[in-house]
């Protein structure tokens, strides 16, 4: 790739936030930079940003506050500001990794910079709609928009094929390329010191199968199958642990349901681990990873348990799953906590087959974030070149005063709304 050349990736979330599609855009700005390519990262503003360490420019544009309620902040999709500086940039790409308010910006900044547009679909939008939009007509009506944007885009990506299905069941008929994210774990286990340091004053004795889960903590993960396959183990007096690490909004619930099942003596909830090296020390004290979603469109963090050869326990035909031979590089269950139940009651006191499988998966199912990006950047220099040569369809430049007009107004917006709130700030303190 030509090194003058500028690969813009934007997303919806970015560090201090961080989650899985953060995650990407992350190793994605990380191996473009490294390989003499200049990535610019694009989100939305946050008040604890700090972008000083990284060595690429991070832009942020306007962003209302709506973490109390969704976790993230909102970007406001329209910024003259971010649209004159990216101009006098050598701009020959855009990527966009979020079909919603990134792809929303990323259209418009295309007619700015002339370059083409490239979205990669991590998740399933189509379940995110329905968990925060009841009504029926506004879910279609918000499904038809997202749909709407994916087409404007000159290609599409997914993180599988999987995610590719998805796309289809709200849709799309258009052309998709599986690129598969990659891991940011180096394919090896941590010294048994580190292991131990880590993991120091849980209760994890010696000899007892210590299963493992990593994500976010919401019941669309399966993990109320996990809770219940780990009662009927108990029932039947096989001892174990299981580690929970991640937060999220239904924690204090799953936490309830573990004491109501009186299987809490034996889960670790440890919250959120952020350093990698001690989340692959967690990773590398697992015997086996349980990861019974079917929401996820990837499941990366199979390829992490895989990298630190821990073997994953998978619904059958589910995205996570793509690729696994039962019993080979991975286990495969039915959609339901019999079908775990049953499964971990077999591989109980098995350690020697889980660690087997686990050696298995590490050579089969591991691709680094070097590998995955090398492709993705191979890929960008055919759009690019296609692009210049008139193949994709073209799309008509607006007036640059009217997207100065788009961007003063939700600026305006988002003043008031500060406004809004300092006053708000004020009454309360003088009544204090």
């Amino acid at each position: 790739m030509n090194p003058e050349q500028t690969i813009c990736l934007l997303n919806d979330s970015f560090p201090p936030f961080i989650d899985g599609v953060a995650n990407a855009v992350l190793n994605y700005a990380r191996n473009i930079d490294s390989a003499g390519g200049k990535p610019i990262v694009i989100t939305p503003a946050h008040p604890d940003a700090d972008d000083s360490p990284y060595p690429y420019p991070v832009m942020r544009y306007r962003s209302l506050d709506l973490r109390d309620k969704t976790g993230y902040m909102a970007g406001v999709p329209f910024s003259p500001e971010l649209a004159r500086k990216l101009s006098k940039e050598n701009v020959a790409l855009l990527h966009s990794h979020c079909p919603i308010v990134s792809t929303i910006l990323a259209r418009q900044l295309r007619q700015i910079v002339d370059a083409p547009l490239v979205l990669t679909y991590h998740t399933k939008f189509d379940i995110d709609i329905s968990n925060v939009i009841r009504n029926k007509a506004l879910q279609a009506g918000s499904k038809k928009a997202l749909l709407d944007n994916i087409n404007a885009c000159d290609e599409v990506w997914t993180v599988s094929q999987g995610a590719g299905e998805n796309l289809r069941s709200l849709g799309y008929e258009g052309d998709y390329i599986v690129m598969p994210n990659g891991v940011d774990l180096p394919c090896q286990r941590v010294p048994n010191a580190q292991i131990a340091s880590v993991t120091a004053g849980y209760d994890l004795p010696a000899g007892i199968p210590v299963f493992l889960f990593v994500g976010r903590m919401m019941w669309y993960k399966g993990i109320r199958l996990i809770l219940d396959a780990l009662a009927r183990l108990k029932a039947v007096n096989r001892d174990f642990r299981m580690v929970f690490v991640g937060d999220g909004a239904d924690r204090a619930e799953i936490e309830a349901l573990a004491e109501t099942w009186n299987i809490s003596d034996k889960c670790l909830f440890i919250g959120p681990v952020h350093n990698r090296e001690e989340l692959r020390a967690w990773y590398c004290r697992a015997d086996l990873f349980l990861f019974p979603s079917t929401f996820d469109t990837n499941g990366l963090v199979v390829r992490e348990a895989a990298a630190c050869s821990v073997a994953s326990v998978l619904i059958k035909d589910s995205c996570a799953a793509e690729g696994i031979r039962d019993g080979v590089d991975g286990f495969l269950i039915e959609e339901n906590a019999d079908s775990l139940y049953n499964c971990l009651l077999k591989l109980y006191g098995n350690m020697d087959l889980m660690h087997h499988v686990g050696e298995n998966a590490s050579r089969e199912l591991y691709i680094s974030w070097e590998t995955a990006v090398e492709s993705a950047m191979h890929r960008y220099e055919i759009i690019i070149d296609r692009y210049k040569c008139g193949e994709y369809p073209s799309h008509r430049k607006p007036s640059e005063e009217i997207m100065k007009a788009n961007g003063e107004l939700m600026d305006g917006l988002g003043h008031l709304l500060t406004l809004r709130d300092q006053i708000r700030s004020h009454i309360k303190d003088s009544l204090n």
